[in-house]
């Protein structure tokens, strides 16, 4: 009875440590799935971030790559813990069945044969709850090394993503850098053939209106002084004006036709007056007044034909001076209208 005593006392140690296990074994399962759930989600919403996606899932797998580590070693940790539990067993059914022949020698003693019949009953029910419990740890470790390999295949085919999107990220890069060379020598090429047409519309100007000491040509634009066109302090051309202006319009008209539609240039038209301040009802300022001015160029070109796409109205007032002084001749050069063939 002291040895039946002593088996049963040991059997109710290492039950709460197999309980423990069981709950450590549980709860890396739910971990495992909370970790799946997240790496689904975080997949879904980073895969289409480039590079901070690659990063954030790099690290992720790296994370990833750890748990499956402190899983391994629970899963390690379970099997030696269901190794000692095979050996209770065994030693448990060696135990009922040295009771099972106790039993028997021991025929005629019926109280302590129905004791021992009672003992191999309890021993009986234990064996097969502990195979039951035993059958289930087996099968939830099953599942938790199918979920493991189904894991490995998830970060494998992440894996493969990430690399499949490094590579169209390389590819559209190469692209792009291609389409952008392209585009410059495009650019460079345009930019050559409307040089080469303001070159022949400044020369083809030049002879028309010959050497005048009111045109003067700077830099890239033709300057006409404002007497040439207007009066003092107004916006209306002269017909002087207008005759100088219809011997441009000859010149543009045969430039329209000449220049590809696919160049987008303009002739731009640009009003300046002089540093002194003009009030009237008309025009309260100098940028008012060189506003109009250039406005009025312009207006008058179209009505000789030219296509108001290609004309461009600016006015700057007294503020891009050619001479900063303050002599008469400093103010009649500053009052000027300027022609300017450039891109659009």
């Amino acid at each position: 009875m002291a040895l039946a005593r002593t088996r049963r006392d040991s059997g109710i140690n290492y039950w709460p440590g197999f309980v423990d296990a069981l709950s450590t074994l549980v709860l890396g399962v739910i971990f495992l799935l909370t970790v799946f759930v997240t790496v689904q989600f975080f997949l879904s919403q980073e895969v289409a971030g480039k590079d901070t996606a690659l990063t954030r899932l790099n690290k992720l797998v790296a994370t990833l790559t750890d748990e499956l580590a402190l899983e391994k070693s629970s899963k390690v940790s379970l099997e030696d813990d269901l190794t000692r539990m095979r050996a209770s067993l065994a030693g448990a059914e060696s135990e009922r069945d040295r009771l099972k022949d106790a039993a028997q020698a021991a025929g005629a003693a019926t109280g302590a044969a129905s004791a021992a019949q009672n003992r191999v009953n309890d021993l009986a029910g234990a064996l097969d709850s502990q195979k039951q419990i035993n059958a289930r740890a087996l099968a939830e470790v099953e599942v938790l090394t199918q979920q493991i390999e189904a894991l490995r295949r998830q970060l494998g085919a992440v894996q493969a993503a990430l690399d499949i999107s490094q590579k169209n990220d390389q590819a559209s890069q190469e692209k792009l850098a291609d389409l952008g060379q392209r585009l410059n020598v495009a650019l460079a090429q345009r930019v050559q053939e409307l040089s080469r047409y303001r070159s022949d519309f400044f020369g083809r100007l030049r002879a028309i209106l010959g050497e005048r000491p009111d045109i003067r040509i700077v830099g890239d634009r033709f300057v006409f002084q404002s007497e040439v066109f207007f009066d003092p302090g107004q916006a209306t051309l002269r017909p002087e004006g207008k005759a100088e202006i219809d011997k441009i319009a000859g010149v543009l008209t045969d430039l329209e036709k000449q220049i590809p539609s696919d160049i987008a240039w303009v002739l731009r038209v640009d009003g300046h007056t002089d540093v002194r301040p003009i009030a009237s009802s008309q025009f309260p300022s100098n940028w008012a007044l060189s506003s109009a001015r250039a406005i009025s160029v312009v207006q008058y070109l179209i009505a000789k034909g030219i296509s108001p796409q290609h004309l461009v109205a600016a006015g700057f007032g007294e503020f891009q001076p050619l001479d900063t002084g303050n002599s008469e001749d400093a103010y009649r050069k500053n009052r000027r209208i300027e022609l300017k063939l450039t891109e659009r």
